[in-house]
């Protein structure tokens, strides 16, 4: 064989291995379904960032910016929202994108059974097609979080061929419109997609590949990570920080996220809420809070890579409603509350998922809360599980850590409406939903901030929610990755990321 050959061949193979490349990716958990209407994990939202593109998404700033729709108009009364959508999208199975597909999409978070889009879409009424590429949204009345919304799960527009053909487990083999497609999962080892080659951005996509392998224990991860195994690992613990810090190889990012962690109480979602002091007597769990150092939870359980909080957004948000302030420990007050109540050492049972951060968590808050006279029991559960527990109500406390969204409303309405989907502490006040809603019609910040006021002070009395702190979102990957974009939602965006 003529030499020259051999080595043009060779050559050729040479610069096609080291073009075919796979992104590897370490979440700290297995995600649940990835159906963007039933989805409700964190480590999902990573995945369909891959997946599934959005009608809308968020920058560094959150400023909401296209994605599926390049423009978009409010009507002079502010309820309409009309979208002009991207021309040449197509679905991973081929069919076209347009308005009719984002007509069946809404329609289809709104009413599919066990929807977790529901409470997010409440007010849309209907979705009308104005042409191939023009799609109107109408409202019961003006939605100011709609655009925020519509840049996640609820605005991911799923293939309506292959959702209509696949009723019941449409997630076991999601067909969407993103830069990647869904090829395999195994569960609790690895979600495999491929470069989607219509894909209508595909000139910033530089991989062939995407594979995300839940793996729970954080220094597991890293040392993965290390050993070239992983190219990026979300959620580093605190305490490797100084570390990677030192390593030549690995590069770390850092932004506060826009959610919160935080201990949910089932106050009444289930015979479980009357089953323990904690969940029937707003005195005990107000003792609960006064027992515990926020500083302290963040010092201990993470390094400092966090800042204390006591709402939906942390201190610094400007929908923080300064009327509450974050209240300091007071174990004397605590001791008098449980006394007053008739229960001076209340027992109940603290889930927790198996992360690093939640079982860190959890032992900082038994030791505090023991002080006081509590005696907390901890059960460490695989975090899906613990979902379906909490969907249940079959739990009394729950460390539950949410990554937030970028306007408030996405922090709130789904977890203390009236029968909302992730209500899990099952609080039902009609006065909570008037002010909920007040906050969604209401169009300028200022008379949000006030409604916002008054459901701190009111949420305050009850606390089915303890919130703790807002955590840094920690990141460590190879110093070969470049274009990397830190967004305060914590997503990964492989739009333009190169090795």
């Amino acid at each position: 064989m003529n030499k020259k050959f051999v080595l043009a061949l060779t050559l050729a193979i040479t610069t096609c291995v080291a073009n075919s490349q796979t992104l590897r990716i370490g979440l700290a958990e297995d995600p649940d379904i990835l159906d963007p209407s039933l989805a409700r994990s964190f480590v999902g939202r990573i995945v369909f960032a891959s997946l599934c593109d959005k009608l809308v998404d968020i920058d560094e700033k959150l400023n909401i910016v296209p994605q599926l729709a390049t423009s978009w108009q409010w009507s002079a009364d502010n309820k309409a929202l009309t979208m002009k959508l991207r021309p040449g999208v197509t679905f991973h199975d081929g069919e076209k994108f347009d308005a009719a597909a984002v007509k069946f999409n809404i329609d289809r978070h709104k009413s599919q059974p066990g929807s977790n889009r529901r409470g997010e879409l409440s007010p849309v009424t209907t979705v009308d097609v104005i042409d191939d590429l023009t799609a109107k949204i109408n409202l019961s009345a003006p939605f100011s979080p709609l655009l925020s919304v519509l840049a996640d799960r609820a605005g991911m527009m799923v293939s309506p061929k292959a959702a209509q053909a696949n009723t019941t487990n449409f997630g076991a083999k999601p067909i969407c419109s993103g830069p990647f497609r869904f090829v395999e999962r195994i569960a609790q080892d690895r979600i495999v997609l491929e470069r989607f080659p219509n894909y209508w951005n595909k000139a910033e996509i530089h991989f062939d590949k995407v594979t995300f392998q839940p793996i729970v224990d954080a220094t597991v991860r890293l040392a993965n990570l290390r050993s070239g195994q992983l190219d990026f690992i979300e959620r580093v613990a605190p305490s490797d920080m100084a570390s990677i810090k030192a390593d030549k190889k690995l590069a770390i990012s850092r932004i506060t996220e826009l959610g919160y962690q935080g201990i949910t109480i089932n106050t009444g979602k289930s015979d479980f809420a009357q089953k323990n002091p904690l969940g029937r007597d707003p005195r005990v769990r107000e003792a609960f809070e006064l027992s515990l150092d926020r500083a302290g939870i963040v010092q201990v359980a993470m390094d400092g890579e966090a800042q204390a909080g006591n709402q939906w957004v942390s201190p610094g948000n400007s929908f923080y409603a300064k009327n509450v302030p974050l209240p300091k420990r007071d174990i004397a007050r605590a001791k008098a509350l449980l006394k007053e109540a008739g229960v001076p050492n209340p027992s109940f049972t603290l889930m927790t998922p198996t992360t690093s951060d939640g079982q860190r968590v959890a032992q900082v808050v038994q030791a505090m809360a023991k002080e006081a006279g509590f005696d907390v029991k901890i059960q460490s559960t695989e975090f899906a599980t613990t979902l379906n527990l909490a969907d249940k109500g079959q739990y009394d406390a729950f460390v539950l850590a949410w990554s937030g969204r970028a306007d408030p409303d996405g922090n709130l309405y789904s977890f203390y409406g009236c029968k909302q989907p992730l209500n899990y502490s099952g609080v039902c006040k009609p006065q909570w939903d008037e002010l909920l809603d007040r906050s969604r019609s209401t169009l300028d910040a200022a008379g949000r901030i006030k409604v916002f006021e008054t459901l701190a002070a009111e949420t305050a009395k009850e606390r089915p929610i303890v919130y703790l702190y807002h955590r840094n979102w920690l990141w460590a990957y190879n110093k070969k990755l470049t274009g990397m974009r830190t967004i305060p939602d914590g997503l990964v965006r492989v739009q333009g990321l190169k090795m």
